[in-house]
């Protein structure tokens, strides 16, 4: 009989120490911290630092940076064990920020049909995991966080040698879904484990950790 897969979780966009432990305590793999100021989940760099400390080896602390200089790499690369890009880092500039930071990075990349998906291969060779996203509505100013989620079936099926990760519009009603459809061995979520705009519930946290280890196969 083969052995379940487990798929692994991050729970994005925390900023406090409640927030934390409720992620660790369910069971993420992951954590991510925004620093990006006109986000509702922007947390200071020195901030996120100190909560970093409070997780154990086994989850990994995920720094969201959105188009950053050279200083906030080294800044980040200090403390974080992944570098995430959300904006509109070339593939070039990700691999730059990979060098600097002497850290893994996960590229985000907005899908809204095939070409984008196609679009992706170009990173393939310059980040560590894809992070696959809806794209940003055209009225909105924030990359990510928007609880949109693109059509799943444009991964249906898909070949993508780097590692990858859903994100977009997940909650604990819709992962199992989500992953069914996508075949994704990783998983991300902010705003679907939120009580209010940026403000997360240990509730909300546990049920989609909970949905999550349900959807592994």
């Amino acid at each position: 009989m083969n052995k379940p897969t487990t798929i692994q979780a991050k729970i994005c966009g925390l900023r406090t120490e409640e927030d934390v432990r409720a992620a660790v305590t369910a069971g993420a793999a992951f954590v991510g911290f925004m620093h990006f100021p006109k986000s509702p989940r922007h947390i200071e760099p020195a901030d996120a630092e100190k909560l970093a400390r409070l997780l154990p080896e086994t989850v990994k602390a995920v720094v969201v940076l959105v188009n950053p200089s050279d200083a906030e790499v080294a800044r980040a690369a200090l403390w974080a064990d992944f570098i995430q890009l959300h904006g509109d880092e070339t593939p070039e500039r990700s691999r730059e920020i990979r060098r600097l930071a002497g850290k893994p990075v996960i590229k985000a990349m907005a899908l809204e049909s095939a070409d984008d998906l196609a679009r992706a291969a170009l990173y393939q060779e310059t980040a560590d995991i894809l992070l696959f996203d809806a794209k940003t509505p055209t009225s909105g100013d924030l990359p990510g966080g928007n609880g949109i989620a693109f059509d799943w079936r444009i991964l249906a099926g898909s070949r993508i040698d780097t590692p990858w990760m859903l994100s977009g519009g997940l909650d604990a009603a819709n992962v199992a879904e989500a992953v069914r459809l996508t075949g994704a061995r990783m998983v991300d979520v902010s705003s679907g484990v939120e009580q209010t705009r940026g403000v997360k519930s240990a509730a909300k946290i546990k049920a989609f950790l909970r949905a999550v280890k349900e959807a592994s196969v």
